[in-house]
């Protein structure tokens, strides 16, 4: 889970100088006079692009790490069984979603992606885990 996440924050970063690249196209400074408006136009559409092939390679780890994570949410009996499973179902929706983005086709799987995640998040910021169980777990480590 941890390889997935050190994997994807370095590709999420480095993918952010695409948009950097976009505002010094655009900024109108000096240096950038030999090009046309219509080059400037194109290359930062160009740089658009490939942000948006960047977050779609980031976002295959970014699914990927939900599957180990679901699972330990399942098995550990601090939280929902229901959490686990969204959370899993979660990363096949990532990693569907950018596989069909390489392939050409834009869909959107938000609806199963998101779910599990905030569903998640809600749950440990109101309901927290179950502390007798917790620390039953821990007294018996």
């Amino acid at each position: 889970m941890v390889i997935f996440m050190l994997v994807a924050a370095p590709i999420a970063m480095l993918n952010e100088l695409n948009q950097i690249a976009v505002l010094q196209l655009l900024s109108g400074a000096d240096y950038l006079k030999v090009f046309s408006v219509e080059q400037l136009q194109a290359g930062a559409y160009l740089f658009l692009r490939l942000h948006a092939q960047g977050l779609n390679i980031a976002q295959i780890f970014w699914g990927l790490w939900l599957f180990p994570m679901g699972y330990l949410v399942f098995k550990s009996g601090f939280l929902p069984k229901i959490l686990g499973i969204l959370l899993m179902i979660g990363c096949f929706g990532y990693v569907i979603q950018s596989i069909a983005a390489f392939l050409g086709t834009n869909i959107s799987l938000i609806f199963l992606t998101s779910w599990g995640e905030l569903l998640f998040l809600a749950w440990l910021l109101i309901k927290g885990v179950k502390v007798a169980e917790w620390e039953q777990a821990a007294g018996s480590a």
